[in-house]
């Protein structure tokens, strides 16, 4: 028997018109649109649908890329699809939170729509930054980021994406000064990363905090099936760890590469990517081969995969 896991994009996976073909063809998708858009007042369809300049920015981009996520599971679902273990990078870990059964959706789509502005606004613009290193591995870069020299310190790991992928985050000026480090030390390229802030690092300890209190007011169900965290890298069978891992989430690492080795030692076999792009598949290229990986990003994907995997 396949063991089946349901995997999530993060932040930059974004891109306009997604979703649009879900909304049009199933009433269940077109709910989940409609009941985000009235939740947080804002014009879904055209944020995610249509050209915008709104859809790149943090504090609009994480409710758009977890509703038109979870929009898309809940059709793959009613396909006769099912999740056997979820996860999700950074943002969407949520949906995969909600894909496990433990949240509501739009109490997910709220969270991160806050999740987003808290992001956004803690550090002003311009201080924090994010910078992608390539070429480079992990122990190597940790030693580097630990005896900092001049202007980089207090520069840490944001994202263990996959072997020779890299992300680092902090102060502007330390992260670019890290990452001369790193070109010294060997990495093939590094390359500044095109975000708002410093995400995934102490200096969000704050608007972790703040989220904290909003995760107070959300009423968490029994986890169906396990979800893994970014935080640990490891299952989560008991909702009650969860406030506190979503609070730590928002600055500490974002360990996927360790999350997928951990999930292929627990016997998964099948990855199915949902929601727009490929990135975590070619992560996932770089961590194994020994699996198989499916995108679901557009209807047409959707029809494909799941008459694959539910014969």
């Amino acid at each position: 028997m396949s063991k089946i896991a349901f995997i999530y994009p993060g932040q930059g996976a974004q891109k306009a018109g997604m979703g649009a073909d879900f909304y049009e063809k199933s009433e269940t998708a077109r709910a989940i649109f409609d009941q985000a858009g009235e939740a947080l007042k804002l014009d879904m369809k055209a944020l995610c649908f249509e050209e915008n300049e709104k859809l790149d920015l943090t504090e609009y981009t994480q409710a758009a890329l977890v509703t038109t996520c979870l929009a898309m599971t809940r059709v793959v679902e009613e396909r006769g699809l099912k999740a056997d273990i979820t996860a999700g990078l950074s943002l969407g870990e949520y949906c995969a939170i909600a894909a496990a059964g433990g949240m509501e959706d739009m109490d997910a789509v709220r969270l991160v729509r806050r999740r987003g502005i808290l992001m956004q606004n803690t550090v002003p613009a311009g201080e924090g930054g994010m910078c992608a290193v390539m070429g480079l591995d992990a122990a190597k870069i940790e030693e580097v980021l630990e005896k900092p020299e001049g202007e980089a310190k207090d520069v840490t790991i944001a994202n263990y994406n996959c072997p020779g992928q890299i992300v680092i985050t902090g102060k502007t000026a330390a992260v670019e000064a890290a990452s001369e480090k790193l070109k010294e030390a060997g990495a093939k390229r590094v390359m500044m990363l095109n975000v708002s802030g410093p995400f995934h690092s102490p200096m969000l300890v704050p608007a972790g905090e703040e989220l904290g209190k909003e995760l107070e007011a959300v009423s968490l169900h029994p986890l169906q099936v396990p979800y893994v965290t970014n935080v640990t890298a490891e299952k989560v069978e008991d909702i009650a760890e969860t406030k506190a891992l979503l609070t730590e989430q928002v600055s500490s690492s974002v360990r996927w590469m360790q999350s997928m080795e951990y999930m292929i030692r627990d016997g998964v076999d099948i990855f199915v990517e949902i929601g727009p792009g490929k990135t975590l598949a070619g992560f996932m290229k770089k961590i194994s081969r020994d699996v198989k990986v499916y995108n679901i990003a557009s209807w047409e994907d959707m029809e494909k995969v799941t008459g694959e995997l539910c014969q």
